[in-house]
């Protein structure tokens, strides 16, 4: 099993006088369903919750448990989401950069990161994402790949992510019980491709993605 994410990133932006922001994106490959990004900051000198690392290593009641755990233990945090319209509109990727820049955004104006810049000696923030440099998403900001294996907070956001994502599949799952989304998430499996087949798309799946492209049009 990969080791647990560590504070290297952390404790450089913090020796630096920044918070870190992490920040990390699912769902970019599902035929169905909306692309999520969290962005999550820690206070200084946090001390790391047992268990949080890549959320793809994780089961779902493990990512269940450390949810609340992270919540509770941040100093922000915030969810945002790019629409199935929004990525049929402008694509994928900038439709992952929207919702990075709204989770990001949204977080700095919900006055928690200020809050801790006030009561400390820090002067600013870092964001950091998973994965390539984004510069679609109009921010300033740092990348690294793989980090929501290498970075604590990245790897934090990422649970976030996933678990927010599942939830919202699940709910669409039980409106649209055809198409497995309980169990697939979205994603291309051969149950959920079948279903399409059969029963045609709707309206939360993805036009401009192949295969639901085609069996939209007939082909």
């Amino acid at each position: 099993m990969p080791g647990a994410p560590d504070l290297t990133h952390e404790t450089a932006a913090w020796s630096a006088g920044s918070l870190l922001i992490g920040v990390d994106e699912v769902g970019r490959g599902p035929l169905a369903g909306p692309v999520l990004a969290a962005a999550v900051v820690f206070p200084p000198g946090t001390a790391p919750i047992e268990g949080v690392r890549d959320s793809k290593t994780l089961s779902a009641r493990q990512r269940q448990v450390l949810v609340p755990l992270i919540r509770a233990r941040a100093a922000g945090l915030w969810v945002a989401a790019a629409s199935v319209h929004e990525i049929d509109r402008f694509n994928i990727r900038r439709a992952t950069a929207l919702a990075i820049r709204r989770a990001v955004s949204r977080l700095l104006a919900a006055g928690r990161v200020a809050e801790q810049v006030r009561a400390s000696r820090f002067t600013g923030h870092r964001v950091l994402l998973d994965g390539l440099p984004l510069p679609e998403c109009g921010l300033e900001h740092d990348a690294l790949v793989d980090g929501d294996a290498l970075c604590y907070t990245v790897a934090a956001a990422g649970i976030v992510a996933k678990e927010v994502r599942d939830e919202l599949m699940l709910r669409l799952a039980r409106r649209y019980p055809d198409y497995g989304w309980a169990s697939n998430a979205g994603y291309g499996t051969a149950e959920h491709c079948i279903a399409i087949d059969t029963h045609g798309p709707t309206p939360h799946h993805r036009r401009s993605f192949t295969p639901v492209s085609q069996m939209s049009l007939g082909l």
